[in-house]
C-alpha cells in the first residue's frame, strides 16, 4: 500500500544498506542461514550493517560509501538538531565460533585523549543462543586493579570475570570501561557508538597485539553493564533506551505507517534504522521505488524521509534503532 502524496525535492527516501563481511580469527566461514555468505578465505566474525565503509544498496545514492553520504547530506539524514554530522551508530551481527579476546573499550574522554572522536559504549541483543550460552561481563566483586594486571600477565584473567548466561531475546548493556568477552553460543546484534576501538587484555595465546597499558587505563572496576529488562508499551517494546542509542521491537501486523513507527515522545524527526531480525518486509511510498527489507537486512530512514508504509511480507520481526543525543533520553 503506497501513500497518496507527491515526493518533495527536499525529502530523502529510505534506502537499504549492503552488509560488509569482516574477517575475525574467531568467526565462521559459513554464515548460513543468517546470511547467504560463505567465506572463501579467512573466517567471518562480524557482519557490519551500518559501518562507514558499507555501501548504499538502493536509490539514487546506490554504490556510495555511508561515510561519504553522511558527509554530503548529513542534515537530511540526521535532522538539524544533531550535534555532529558524522554517522552516529555502528550496527553489527556477531558470530563467535571461538572465544573473543578479553577486552575493554574506552569512553569518549579517553578516546579523545588519544586522538579519536568518540569512545565505544555498546549493547548486545541476542538473536539466538544455545542452551549454555554465556558471556563474560565485568569483574567479580572485590577484584582489584592489581588482580586484573596480575591476571593479564599470568593468564588467569578469566577467573576474575563475572559470567552471565544469555538466552534469545536478552538485551545486554556494555558501557565503556567494562571488561568483557563474548564466548561461543549466542548470535548477537551489536549496536554501538560508531567506533571500533578495542583494547585487548588477554587473547588465549593468539599471535595478536595486546594493548595492556591502555586497557588498564580504560578499565573500571564497577560499571552499569548487565541485562536490561524490556519495557512494554502499547504499540512497541523498548529493549534499551540509554545514552547513545535506543532499540525497540515494533510489531507490524500487516502494515504500519511511518508516522506510527515514531514514538510519542519523539518531537522532531531524526535518523532511524530498521532491522529485520526475522522475516521480510517492504517499504513503499509516493515518489520512490519500493525498498525491500530482507531478513537480517537494514534500511535507513533519513530524518527527511517522506511518509511511507512498511508491509510485513511474512514473519517480520522488526527492530527500530535510533541514536540518542545528549539530553535526548525519552
Amino acid at each position: 500500500m503506497a501513500v497518496s502524496r507527491q515526493f518533495q525535492a527536499s525529502e530523502m527516501a529510505p534506502f537499504r544498506i549492503a552488509p560488509r563481511y569482516d574477517v575475525r580469527v574467531w568467526g565462521y566461514r559459513d554464515l548460513r542461514p543468517w546470511f547467504n555468505h560463505v567465506a572463501e578465505g579467512e573466517p567471518i566474525g562480524e557482519v557490519w550493517l551500518t559501518g562507514d565503509e558499507n555501501l548504499v544498496a538502493t536509490g539514487p545514492h546506490a554504490g556510495k560509501r555511508l561515510d561519504a553520504l553522511f558527509g554530503e547530506v548529513h542534515e537530511a539524514l540526521l535532522g538539524p538538531a544533531a550535534p555532529s554530522p558524522a554517522s552516529p551508530l555502528l550496527i553489527k551481527v556477531l558470530f563467535a565460533k571461538e572465544k573473543l579476546s578479553v577486552q575493554v573499550h574506552p569512553d569518549d574522554r579517553m578516546a579523545q585523549k588519544y586522538g579519536d572522536p568518540r569512545g565505544k559504549t555498546e549493547c548486545w541483543y541476542a538473536l539466538a543462543a544455545e542452551p549454555d550460552a554465556t558471556v563474560a561481563l565485568g569483574l567479580k566483586p572485590g577484584v582489584t586493579m592489581e588482580d586484573v594486571e596480575k591476571g593479564i600477565h599470568d593468564g588467569t584473567l578469566e577467573s576474575s570475570l563475572r559470567l552471565v548466561p544469555v538466552a534469545a531475546g536478552d538485551m545486554i548493556f556494555v558501557d565503556a570501561g567494562t571488561v568483557h568477552a563474548i564466548w561461543p553460543g549466542p548470535i548477537l546484534l551489536e549496536t554501538q557508538q560508531n567506533c571500533d576501538l578495542t583494547y585487548r587484555m588477554y587473547d588465549y595465546g593468539r599471535p595478536r597485539e595486546l594493548h595492556i597499558e591502555k586497557s588498564l587505563e580504560a578499565t573500571r572496576l564497577e560499571t552499569r553493564a548487565g541485562k536490561i529488562a524490556p519495557k512494554p508499551l502499547e504499540d512497541r517494546t523498548v529493549l534499551i533506551d540509554t545514552e547513545y542509542f535506543r532499540v525497540e521491537r515494533i510489531p507490524v501486523a500487516g502494515s504500519r505507517s511511518s508516522e506510527s513507527l515514531r514514538g510519542p515522545s519523539e518531537t522532531a524527526p531524526g535518523l532511524a534504522y530498521l532491522f529485520a531480525a526475522a522475516g521480510a518486509g517492504k517499504i513503499t511510498g509516493a515518489g520512490f521505488e519500493p525498498v525491500d527489507l530482507p531478513a537480517r537486512g537494514v534500511v535507513a530512514l533519513p530524518a527527511a524521509s517522506p511518509r511511507f508504509v512498511i508491509e510485513d511480507l511474512g514473519g517480520l520481526d522488526l527492530l527500530r534503532i535510533t541514536p540518542n543525543w545528549p539530553g535526548m533520553l525519552r
